[in-house]
């Protein structure tokens, strides 16, 4: 069991708990509430609220001024890890009665915790799924909001998991979820570091903050864990600077303690070579050779026999909205895929550059999020226009902001040679209607940055709106 450190105590420690939150709204008789600290909201303010609901005993980092003399106040150096440290204790510590994974980086989370699942469910293995997609239990299916949930729901899921028999589970660690604490009090397995580029600067507001917090990660692995990073990307060394757990390295350009060569890469996938054995995937790109080889190397880790991981690695199949792609009858192909990085979308568009025959255009279209990171949007546009030969800017999630002030922004990084190229339709629908007419046989239209998602956000309103579906739609009304 993991400890809370606690400041200070007012009121008895001898009551008993029923339930935990975090959201005054969720409050019944008998509940712990835990007051934090959010970004727009302190739950502090509501305190007062939630023992008029019934909660017996709060935490938190401040005492209010209007104490009840039949509640139990416990005062915290930081709420967030409080909440994450009683959650596993509240649920049993169901992390370390299994084997959990986290994958953070920037770019492959989704991919190698998605494929991981698969891998282990092909090998007759019960397994856990917590990613930006979806939340997996075996074969039970749950919606995912966050890329990492908030610590109740985490160890809510675990505890479930445990209960239905699963033995593995793969877990998405985002650099906010690290940055609030959310994974605090878990026990982790193994670690992976996929890679580090341009995110999230919003949040964290320098590149250093961001590695850092990412770094914070494998500092806190204990000594029976693995460290696993990718070492032809520059962080993955300073992953392992403190790190106790065993140090495990991978790399496609490298000396690595797990390394690969790529033969061949189509459209119709890679072929490698691991561990001196060749190997077909259905995956695409250099991009998926890294996340394979992660996936590999984290499998054989965990005793997996290895000719038994090649074997599985040849029958996965790509993970929705990652170089997600279709074919129309006219031989169009529509790639969807998340890229909404500068790196992810450089290293998509390589990717489809690498694999074409250069006598079809890449007709790219790419938008980029509202109340995010702002600094990236110029440079998606010029990678976008640098590496197409034509392409169509759009909205991607504008939320709060003006579509057509994100457009522009994005516009401002195409060079003078590369405008012409360039047309900009704010409304996404019919960005991608556009692509599939100036699209002939044989060319490639490549939709980026929403991926899996199936939604767009305009203001505060959610609307259906699937990338996926959509080109699908298009490429079927060209047929007729």
């Amino acid at each position: 069991m993991y400890k809370v450190a606690v400041e200070a105590v007012q009121g008895s420690t001898e009551v008993e708990v029923f339930d935990i939150a975090f959201d005054s709204r969720k409050i019944t008789r008998g509940t712990l509430f835990i007051a934090q600290r959010g970004l727009h909201v302190d739950g502090h303010k509501f305190i007062e609220q939630t023992i008029d609901n019934g909660a017996i005993a709060i935490i938190c980092e401040e005492f209010p001024e209007k104490i009840n003399k039949e509640v139990t106040y416990v005062k915290v150096k930081e709420s967030n890890e409080a909440l994450a440290v009683i959650a596993s204790n509240f649920y049993g510590n169901p992390s370390e009665k299994l084997d959990l994974v986290g994958v953070t980086g920037t770019n492959g989370k989704t991919t190698i915790a998605t494929l991981l699942y698969k891998l282990y469910q092909e090998a007759g293995y019960k397994t856990g799924l917590l990613s930006t997609i979806k939340i997996m239990i075996d074969q039970n299916e749950f919606p995912a909001t966050h890329t990492t949930p908030d610590s109740i729901t985490i160890n809510s899921y675990l505890a479930e998991m445990l209960e239905q028999g699963v033995t593995h589970c793969f877990m998405e660690v985002s650099s906010h979820g690290i940055d609030q604490r959310r994974t605090a009090g878990l026990h982790f397995r193994g670690g992976i570091f996929t890679n580090l580029t341009h995110d999230h600067l919003d949040y964290h507001k320098s590149f250093a903050a961001y590695r850092d917090t990412k770094k914070l990660f494998f500092d806190e692995l204990p000594k029976s864990a693995f460290a696993l990073v990718n070492i032809d990307d520059k962080n993955g060394e300073v992953m392992l600077q403190n790190t106790r757990a065993m140090k495990y390295t991978y790399a496609l350009k490298t000396m690595a303690d797990y390394r690969a060569r790529i033969l061949e890469n189509q459209f119709g996938g890679l072929v490698l070579n691991i561990d001196n054995q060749e190997v077909y995937t259905k995956l695409i790109g250099t991009f998926n050779a890294y996340n394979l080889l992660a996936i590999y190397a984290t499998a054989d880790l965990l005793g997996m026999e290895r000719i038994e991981i090649l074997r599985i690695l040849s029958l996965l199949n790509t993970v929705d909205g990652r170089f997600q792609y279709t074919t129309s009858e006219g031989n169009i192909t529509a790639v969807v895929d998340y890229a909404h990085t500068p790196d992810a979308l450089k290293n998509v568009l390589e990717t489809i550059n690498a694999i074409r025959t250069h006598n079809e255009q890449v007709i790219t279209v790419v938008g980029c999020g509202g109340d995010r990171d702002k600094d990236k949007r110029p440079k998606m546009g010029n990678i976008a226009s640098m590496l197409s030969n034509q392409v169509i800017f759009t909205s991607d999630n504008p939320r709060t902001e003006d579509p057509e002030t994100i457009i522009r922004e994005i516009e401002a990084g195409v060079s003078p040679e590369n405008v012409k190229k360039t047309i900009s339709i704010t409304d996404r629908r019919q960005a991608i209607k556009t692509a599939c007419k100036l699209a002939e046989k044989g060319d490639i239209i490549l939709i980026a940055g929403k991926g899996h998602e199936t939604y767009q956000i305009i203001g505060t309103e959610k609307t259906d709106f699937d990338d996926y579906k959509t080109v699908s739609n298009f490429f079927k009304e060209l047929k007729k």
